[in-house]
């Protein structure tokens, strides 16, 4: 058995040597290259554009404007189509647009025989702007006098939900209520691969498009519906892909490079942004401001929690108001017992595009729960992680938003896991009454995640099996590893569900839509919950076709046969060997009366979708005059339900963990109010950590059971990320005494606090 062991991952060689194919390793002959005109105002229109210099210059092909793409709006959100009209992304999008609404905003395009030439063409147009007023927070955007970013005002959408009971009622029962407000930044992604797609046209209507998405299958159908063209029209193929992080399941740059190659003839057209054009005009972290209240008694019993959530979409919907419906939804999960009320809007602005980011609306929904829980746990005089046991999921409590069964839930032996790892007591104990310039504490946090998008989206994922010559399989998901270790994961899979070894699969990496089953994509956590199905169902049906084969062969009957180490052998007796696999698949293959090619190719949707939980815990030194924070011991423990590969899901927390210490401490996309110009669009200015300041990341895991899971998995990809922050936060509360309400908590931040405080 492989699942639960760390075998090699299977695209690790060509990773590490170098021979990994991604997108921009590829080329055609004849390929053009194409460079945007970005506007250089935030918020305005177009009044005159000159393309006549950039046409002249050398090696230029063509000049399209705002005026020569198709006058079709299009959504650019990767979420699965849905029949269900209040679940339609909104098609707010043009190619190229008239109508600028972010500093960077794409108003026309230049095609030339390199990049080099492109870029210098495309600095050659001439545009010439009717300013509007700049609007780049929820204060500018939604007041009264605020301009019309988009025809149907500011607001994108609204919502609230009640769940667990009268919300009034048990806050006017509690023995304590606490309110605070609380905010979360604009972050960026940063990973390493740029965006980059190309296309080109192989006959007179098919379009091919080659690009490093997550989404290859969501991918083709949008650039069909942006060009109003038939979906089957479009081939997305995806290579290697160098991270995305959510910043990829948005469609970016394939609607156009799709449209450059259809106005010339089909030949190959290259779009790659450069570092600058990545951190402001793909797609961003919504900053949100969340007004929270929280109400228990002074037995620590939880009675009410109260959020609502402010979420800044900028310029352009992208993922728009799911971002804050899925942080809140999610969060149910987590302190069932209480009355819940959620509430959010989301809207406009004019800064760049927010869309889905790592862990989608959780780090800012968890930050401001988390924070408040911390607070009245205090009030009440309650030791923080006690409250949290006392109150947290237990298995088969009832989700008050979907009335659904927790099915597993080790969110309490999570906590007292981490309360163990960290030395909880002792060193609260230790801390005690400190005075002084530097200062230690400990802060918890927790978190609920959802192991997919169902019900709110369909979950469909597909696996195509076929038994090869040599005995060994060939395996096609839709699935898309984006550099987390899906291909991996199914492969061990398949193999234990076959009675194979995991070398003996091959996981074809590549997706191609004309070819991969179908998929959405890798996003939400989903791919090891719901694709895992489609592999089991796919290695049974596989596994069966061979055994009645064998019986074809032999005589022997299907029930009395297994397959065991490559081997097709005697039920229960591993040992007694009919045949090799290898002999098997020749004997399929090549027979002259019998058999043929074994396969399996299933299609299988998920109904399902099951939290996973987790806490983080925090040990740091705040020195208080130097406003500086050092993390001495940070944990995340997590309920992640079977661990498929535990090398892989270690990789997995210390990645999120590492993003969410950038989160709380440094990173931050600073836009100039004024005039809504990016300060820091580059890796030089934006404070990404660096291996100097990520303290040694310490994970662990509670094993439970998912029933709903083939293989009694939940999710685990994003979770990483949505619990550090707030623990951070109340790591610094309890060390100064000072809350921090706002993230990043970074030297200029704490200033502020700490001089309001009277402390510096």
């Amino acid at each position: 058995m492989t699942v639960g062991t760390s075998p090699i991952r299977k695209d690790a060689v060509a990773k590490v040597t170098g021979k990994a194919r991604y997108t921009d390793d590829f080329t055609m002959p004849g390929m053009l290259h194409a460079a945007y005109v970005r506007s250089t105002i935030a918020h305005g229109t177009v009044s005159r554009i000159d393309t006549s210099a950039a046409r002249s210059m050398d090696g230029v092909e063509a000049v399209f404007t705002f005026e020569d793409v198709p006058d079709t709006l299009f959504a650019t959100a990767g979420h699965p189509h849905s029949l269900d009209p209040d679940h339609v992304d909104v098609a707010d999008r043009l190619l190229l647009t008239k109508h600028v609404r972010y500093h960077g905003d794409e108003v026309a395009i230049v095609v030339a025989s390199s990049k080099l030439a492109a870029k210098e063409a495309a600095r050659a147009v001439v545009v010439e702007y009717d300013e509007l007023p700049v609007c780049v927070d929820a204060a500018s955007a939604l007041a009264d006098e605020a301009p019309s970013i988009h025809a149907d005002g500011n607001v994108i959408k609204s919502h609230e939900f009640i769940a667990g009971g009268d919300l009034n009622t048990a806050v006017d029962g509690a023995d304590a209520v606490i309110s605070g407000q609380y905010h979360t930044p604009v972050v960026q992604h940063c990973h390493m691969e740029n965006h980059i797609a190309y296309a080109y046209m192989d006959d007179f209507e098919h379009i091919v498009v080659v690009t490093s998405t997550q989404i290859p299958h969501i991918c083709r159908r949008v650039v069909g519906q942006a060009l109003d063209m038939p979906w089957g029209n479009v081939r997305v193929i995806k290579p290697y892909i160098g991270g995305g992080f959510g910043n990829k399941q948005d469609v970016v740059l394939e609607p156009m490079v799709a449209f450059l190659t259809t106005r010339l003839d089909g030949r190959p057209i290259k779009l790659e942004l450069d570092r600058e054009e990545c951190m402001t005009s793909t797609r961003t972290r919504h900053s949100a401001i969340l007004d929270c209240r929280a109400a228990a008694d002074e037995d620590g019993t939880l009675k009410a929690v109260d959020v609502a959530m402010t979420s800044n979409t900028g310029a352009y919907a992208s993922h728009g108001h799911s971002i804050p419906s899925a942080g809140g939804a999610k969060s149910c999960n987590l302190y069932p017992r209480s009355v819940i009320r959620f509430s959010a809007l989301t809207h406009y602005s004019n800064i760049p595009a927010a869309g889905a980011m790592r862990a989608y609306g959780s780090p800012q929904v968890i930050f401001g729960l988390e924070c408040a829980l911390e607070d009245i746990a205090r009030k009440i005089g309650m030791d923080s992680v006690d409250f949290r046991i006392k109150n947290v999921a237990r298995k088969m409590d009832i989700n008050p938003l979907s009335n659904k069964p927790i099915r597993s839930a080790g969110i309490v032996e999570c906590l007292e896991k981490g309360r163990e790892l960290i030395q909880w007591d002792e060193k609260k104990r230790r801390f005690a009454n400190q005075e002084g310039p530097v200062r230690r504490g400990l802060g918890v946090a927790c978190f609920s995640y959802g192991s997919g998008t169902y019900p709110v989206c369909v979950e469909i994922a597909g696996c195509r099996l076929i038994l090869n010559q040599d005995g060994s399989v060939h395996m096609q998901v839709g699935a898309t590893e984006i550099g987390q270790g899906s291909d991996t994961a199914f492969a061990q899979m398949a193999a234990d569900t076959l009675g194979i070894s995991y070398d003996k699969v091959h996981v074809v990496t590549t997706q191609d839509t004309d070819v991969s089953p179908f998929d959405t994509g890798a996003y939400a956590s989903r791919q090891t919950y719901v694709v895992a199905p489609a592999v089991k169902k796919a290695a049974l049906e596989l596994k069966t076709s061979v055994l009645e084969y064998v019986r074809e062969m032999t005589g022997k009957e299907t029930a009395s046969l297994d397959i065991v180490d490559n081997n097709v052998v005697a039920a229960n007796q591993p040992d007694c060997v009919i045949a090799s696999l290898a002999d098997v698949a020749i004997d399929a293959y090549y027979h002259k009366q019998r058999g043929g090619q074994l396969t399996a190719d299933v299609s299988h949707k998920t109904r399902t979708n099951a939290p996973s939980f987790g806490c983080t815990f925090v040990d740091l030194e705040v020195d208080v005059p130097m406003c500086k924070i050092h993390i001495h011991q940070i944990f995340n423990v997590h309920d992640a339900g079977q661990i498929i590969h535990p090398l892989l899901a270690e990789g997995q927390v210390h990645g999120g963990m590492g993003m969410a210490v950038g989160m709380a401490l440094f990173e931050e996309l600073l836009v100039n109010p004024d005039n809504g110009r990016v300060l820091n669009n580059n890796l030089l200015d934006y404070k990404i950590p660096t291996f100097v300041d990520i303290p040694d990341l310490g994970c662990s895991f509670v094993e439970t059971m998912e029933p709903t899971a083939a293989y009694g998995n939940k999710s685990l990809g994003e979770p990483p990320i949505i619990s550090p922050g707030p623990a951070i936060r109340n790591a610094i509360l309890d060390a100064t005494g000072v809350a921090v309400n706002r993230m990043p908590m970074s030297p200029k931040v704490l200033f502020t606090h700490f001089h309001d405080a009277g402390l510096l």
